[in-house]
């Protein structure tokens, strides 16, 4: 479903094999009328000499920007890549920034450049994370744990311009199984001891109650997606959240991770949980990051 508001956009953009993956995901989405992206270029001042390169380079994206018929302006900056893209967000408010995984200089065999880290832990509006090779946005995971940031980023993807016939998902993964197992020193040799039934049945009763609880959360999660015409199935799943989801995406071939942040900290800076921050560093896909609204 086509958002009603247009969209602004920052588009960071490094001239990286990542960052014209992030154009071809912005041409794949459903981008409603009016809506502009602001391609932005930080160079350092080592990097002055390379001024017409970077200009001829930003001439060249906005053309193919314009010819999916997206209004495209350019904006070419001297200062430390992260932190005017920080501050440029704070200024324009974007309701996205589309930053590439990885830069030129990225260290090899990384899943994420110190740049793309930077923003995404910072910034003060959601970060969509783009892996090269684009692959097209066919298969979408969003990602729930009941939590307000959660809630955020479903509200968030309601809304958001996905292609037409998108295959999403909504998954809950719960706590890992916890056995009822006790153990007894014996001569200095440790064994199980015996379980009685009652303790064993309460903790079927803990896992029967978690379960619901799981398929509570899902199905109110995609219920909100599909009163904004976007039809989701479930998964639910236990065990680590983190490790779970990264398999689940792996074994499915899943595009694109969305998932919840939490907001500004008592040090006014955007601090993430650790799965959603595990998901960006180890997934091999395109990860959206919704940071809810948080308190100073």
């Amino acid at each position: 479903m086509t958002p009603k508001k247009r969209l602004s956009i920052l588009l960071a953009d490094d001239g990286s094999q990542h960052a014209q993956a992030a154009v071809d995901l912005l041409g794949e989405l459903s981008l409603p009328p009016k809506s502009r992206v602001t391609d932005l270029r930080v160079f350092t001042p080592d990097q002055i000499p390379g001024i017409p390169d970077f200009e001829n380079a930003l001439g060249k994206t906005k053309e193919q920007l314009l010819q999916m018929g997206i209004a495209t302006e350019t904006n070419l900056v001297l200062g430390e890549p992260a932190e005017k893209i920080i501050e440029i967000a704070e200024t324009d408010q974007p309701d996205l920034i589309v930053i590439g995984a990885k830069g030129l200089r990225s260290t090899l065999g990384i899943l994420l450049g110190g740049v793309a880290q930077q923003v995404v832990e910072y910034a003060c509006c959601p970060v969509l994370i783009v892996r090269a090779p684009f692959r097209g946005l066919r298969r979408i995971l969003i990602v729930t744990d009941g939590s307000s940031s959660a809630r955020q980023a479903a509200h968030y993807l309601a809304r958001f311009p996905l292609p037409k016939n998108a295959d999403v998902r909504v998954m809950h993964v719960m706590p890992p199984e916890q056995h009822p197992i006790m153990m007894t020193s014996l001569g200095g040799v440790w064994q199980t001891a015996y379980i009685e039934q009652a303790i064993v049945d309460e903790a079927a009763a803990v896992l029967e109650k978690q379960k619901r609880k799981g398929e509570a959360l899902l199905k109110r999660t995609c219920d909100l997606l599909q009163r904004n015409g976007i039809a989701a199935t479930s998964v639910l799943e236990r065990g680590d959240a983190a490790t779970e989801i990264i398999e689940y995406v792996k074994a499915n071939n899943v595009d694109l991770i969305v998932a919840g942040s939490r907001g500004l900290s008592q040090f006014k800076g955007w601090w993430m949980g650790s799965v959603s921050r595990k998901l960006i560093h180890y997934s091999n896909c395109s990860v959206l990051i919704v940071k809810a609204p948080g308190k100073e």
